[in-house]
């Protein structure tokens, strides 16, 4: 029997293989990493025109407070686990925000959207198991969990996403980053966000399982939209300086050393009441002992994640946590830790590649500006 067949598949799983999509391992799915077209191409048409991306296999749960009680007990329940102040998050807005630990590391980083009658939570596919279980145990004495895994979710990103989307439903336009809201189309309830990982305007789209095939291929009959795969969603995030789980950010990094300090709004900062607040708390005042910061290498090798960053001719002080070839950039881009006091724009260091030294430097993030769409 092939390995494949131990792996979970989404409800778009067919429409991939008919792409001819190259599949691979991914959370325990079997999703696209990358389509004909290759993944440079993908990059450069979700920059562009409009990427669509299957996102199904990340976990989509509903919360509600249990009793008939207000959406501000769920709400408040949620803050006990997370840094960010949800009390305050009014119907048709989103929010990213952290399941943190006792130390202040990041057990996993989430979108909270309020409905107005529930809260919505998209959560990292490899995560999804423990964070359902965070979940139950620490809220679901008050709160009901439910787990939407008859949901499918794709992600249309690039500067004309929004306007294909629009030609099906007209409203979508009216929204603004971080804004969501629900559509039928069809007789199916789609739940559509202005928000992305890719650093690009466009929607993440909740639509059920049995009627994604449908939806998708209606969008993919658009001139603008073609078919985006992990390679490239890789390499856009990356462009966009945003963290990737398990990779940039993890149980022994904190938010405030991740640079998501802005995730976490002021009530909360001084209140506190969540995991570890008295170390985040603590970093935010004083400075954190290290930083993620962008790093540029000269030349044009990418260097990939686990290299060593190093003070020029000196030694070790961290690792890349991200690196690639920036195809928007038109070079290698990298992430990784530094010491606060290397963390500065324009600190020279060195990175180590295949046992070579190459000069870099610390640079601002994001590398390429972003698309957001704010009114």
């Amino acid at each position: 029997m092939s390995a494949d067949a131990d792996l979970l598949t989404t409800p778009l799983n067919d429409l991939h293989r008919e792409l001819g999509a190259r599949m691979v391992p991914f959370a325990g799915y079997a999703m696209p990493v990358q389509y004909p077209a290759g993944i440079l191409e993908e990059h450069k048409h979700a920059r562009t025109q409009a990427g669509l991306f299957d996102v199904s296999h990340m976990g989509q749960v509903r919360i509600t407070a249990k009793g008939g009680a207000p959406l501000d007990d769920a709400a408040a329940a949620l803050e006990r686990l997370v840094p960010a102040d949800m009390r305050n998050l009014k119907p048709g807005r989103q929010r990213y925000t952290q399941f943190t630990n006792a130390g202040g590391g990041i057990l996993d980083d989430l979108m909270v959207n309020c409905m107005g009658d529930h809260l919505y939570m998209v959560v990292n596919a490899g995560t999804k198991g423990d964070d359902i279980a965070l979940l139950q145990a620490g809220i679901g004495d008050t709160c009901e969990i439910e787990v939407l895994e008859s949901r499918a979710l794709v992600a249309l990103q690039g500067p004309k996403a929004v306007a294909v989307l629009a030609r099906l439903i007209p409203e979508v336009a009216q929204l603004s980053f971080m804004q969501a809201a629900t559509w039928t189309l069809d007789g199916e309830r789609l739940l559509i966000s202005r928000s992305g990982y890719t650093g690009e305007d466009g929607c993440e789209i909740s639509v059920p399982g049995h009627a994604a095939e449908a939806f998708v291929r209606r969008l993919l009959g658009e001139d603008e939209v073609a078919p985006v795969g992990l390679g490239a969603r890789d390499s856009l995030r990356l462009e966009a300086g945003l963290c990737l789980y398990g990779h940039d950010i993890d149980t022994t990094t904190t938010p405030v050393e991740a640079g998501l300090t802005w995730s976490i709004q002021k009530r909360r900062r001084e209140e506190g009441g969540f995991p570890g607040a008295d170390i985040i708390q603590r970093q935010i005042t004083e400075g954190p002992p290290r930083r993620r910061v962008g790093l540029k290498p000269e030349g044009g090798a990418p260097v990939r994640e686990g290299a060593a960053i190093r003070e020029p001719g000196g030694e070790a002080i961290g690792v890349v946590t991200s690196g690639g070839f920036g195809a928007t950039v038109g070079g290698p881009v990298a992430m990784g830790y530094v010491r606060n006091d290397l963390a500065a724009p324009g600190t020279a260091l060195e990175l180590d590649l295949r046992g070579k030294g190459v000069a870099a430097e610390v640079v601002a993030m994001p590398f390429v500006p972003p698309g957001f769409h704010r009114k």
